[in-house]
């Protein structure tokens, strides 16, 4: 049974940093990308961050970008987002996905990712 859990979302000051986990279990984490995506009130699921498996490559929206740092530890197949320097238009839920594809580069587009966690909100207040 495949299964990517997040945690380590809450409330935090403006500012502020968390870090996100993304545990996962039923399939070869090690052989696909990954990627973070987030979804605020009332908007549709962007791309935050993603990791490609060919190189370790990663990229970044550019709303988080020199902010947010996604990395990834093969050996506790865990996915992790660092999020620094938070603003409050960081609020959202917060999703880790694994890409359809083996050995892929890491898509941002959310339709190329067929396993998603079931998100962890990250509040920032002002």
């Amino acid at each position: 049974q495949v299964q990517l859990v997040e945690s380590g979302g809450g409330l935090v000051q403006a500012g502020g940093s968390v870090r996100l986990s993304c545990a996962t279990s039923g399939y070869t984490f090690g052989q696909h990308a990954m990627g973070w995506f987030r979804q605020a009130p009332g908007k549709e699921r962007e791309f935050v961050a993603a990791l490609s498996w060919i190189d370790e490559a990663t990229s970044y929206s550019d709303f988080v970008k020199g902010r947010f740092i996604i990395s990834r530890d093969y050996a506790k197949n865990i996915l992790y987002l660092q999020m620094n320097s938070l603003k409050p238009e960081d609020t959202a839920v917060y999703y880790c996905a694994s890409e359809r594809v083996r050995w892929g580069k890491g898509s941002k587009s959310k339709s190329q990712y067929d396993r998603w966690g079931q998100g962890t909100q990250v509040t920032v207040s002002s």
